[in-house]
């Protein structure tokens, strides 16, 4: 298996590509009112600026990965990434609120090349402990990504004009699209590629959603992270609306956000060998049930939302969804081990297709009120459990 030299190597650039899409989904939103006023955009408009990149997201994700299959995971991460700094480039020039939207969906159709693909090629070159801990090395990073990225919105906004958020997307992308071009490797070799046609892809799904293990799979980590991800969906209204705080305030939301999976991701690269997988993936489930019965406590409890207690559940979910994540991918990734590819892409459909409704239309209707919040986080969380618990038993105690 390779080294661990070639493990610290990869880490950091799989990382920058798995954050790269999740980082501009909500960099906008400090900046919403400001477009809003400059694009003469309705709410429901700027609420669309999410729901139309996480559509184009979740459909394209269809394809980044049996495309990798077929062709290489190199030339499609490296597509993808010149596509998305295109799109940027258009959204910081975009003069009218269709444009921007539209402009937002190619940043969608592009953005997934780097996550799907990029979990394909850690399981193309790690297996065991070494596999969950990479993947957990990405998924700290990663976590961070949806994290900071109003914080940093936050700030452009205080010294720049809106279009100042999406000319930094443009240069990062740019220069991620330079480094992967000088070290990001080759994983698939030729041999191993399946054929691309419609025929194959049809086939390869079909085979993937008759297996009954994967919609248990898939569920459980996207219900899970769901339960996060209806706080940074909702994070203007609940920032800005219900604990009254201003643009450079985001980091009260989200700062314990990225706390609770860095501490999660830490925790799963520790027990990587040390604790059997399903009893990481119980773990993780038992924390973030244990956050959700506190949120929905605190919000019942308290008179209004209140700095610290009302984003503390938030740190302690983000731990379990964290510690979980890496097992539960690999262990889907593992069930496919000639289409891992098209295996991502409908892992990352499942969750994108959660997370679009969530953004769309769940988000406007519960962010008004930190309780209707904290339920909602609650039965997502449940309903990832219960997704677990339902699998069918045939995965070894012992496994990756």
């Amino acid at each position: 298996m390779s080294s661990l030299r070639s493990h610290r190597r990869l880490a950091p650039l799989l990382a920058a590509l798995s954050m790269f899409g999740p980082f501009s989904i909500d960099t906008l939103f400090p900046a919403f009112p400001a477009v809003a006023a400059d694009l003469q955009a309705s709410p429901l408009a700027m609420q669309q600026t999410i729901s139309v990149y996480l559509i184009a997201f979740a459909l394209m994700s269809l394809l980044h990965g049996p495309l990798s299959d077929a062709l290489g995971r190199r030339s499609v991460i490296l597509a993808g990434v010149a596509v998305f700094t295109l799109a940027s480039i258009g959204c910081a020039l975009a003069g009218s609120i269709e444009s921007l939207l539209a402009f937002r969906a190619l940043q969608g159709v592009s953005a997934g090349a780097g996550m799907i693909v990029g979990r394909a090629i850690v399981r193309d070159c790690f297996d065991g402990a070494d596999a969950q801990r990479l993947m957990a090395s990405i998924s700290m990073i990663f976590g961070i990504a949806p994290a900071i990225a109003p914080i940093v919105g936050g700030w452009v906004i205080a010294f720049a004009h809106w279009p100042m958020i999406f000319w930094l997307l443009a240069g990062f992308s740019l220069l991620l699209l330079g480094a992967c071009a000088a070290w990001l490797p080759e994983t698939h070799p030729r041999e191993q590629r399946t054929p691309l046609s419609l025929a194959e892809l049809v086939r390869s799904y079909r085979m993937i959603l008759a297996d009954r293990m994967f919609l248990p799979l898939a569920l459980s980590g996207t219900l899970g992270f769901g339960a996060l991800f209806v706080y940074i969906a909702s994070a203007p209204a609940f920032v800005l609306g219900l604990l009254g705080l201003d643009e450079q305030s985001f980091a009260w939301l989200f700062v314990p956000a990225i706390g609770g999976m860095m501490t999660g991701s830490l925790l799963s690269g520790r027990l990587a060998g040390r604790l059997p997988p399903l009893s990481t993936i119980r773990l993780g489930f038992s924390i973030m049930l244990v956050a959700s019965a506190i949120n929905i406590a605190l919000a019942l409890a308290l008179p209004r939302p209140m700095l610290p207690w009302s984003v503390l559940p938030v740190a302690l979910h983000g731990i379990g969804v964290a510690l979980n994540f890496p097992t539960l991918a690999l262990l889907l990734l593992d069930r496919y081990p000639r289409h891992r590819g098209a295996a991502s892409s409908m892992q990352a459909f499942v969750n994108l297709l959660v997370s679009a409704v969530i953004a769309g239309g769940l988000s406007a209707l519960l962010s008004d009120s930190v309780l209707k919040l904290a339920l909602a986080a609650g039965l997502l969380s449940a309903g990832g459990a219960l997704a677990w618990w339902l699998r069918p038993r045939q995965l070894p105690e012992r496994s990756l």
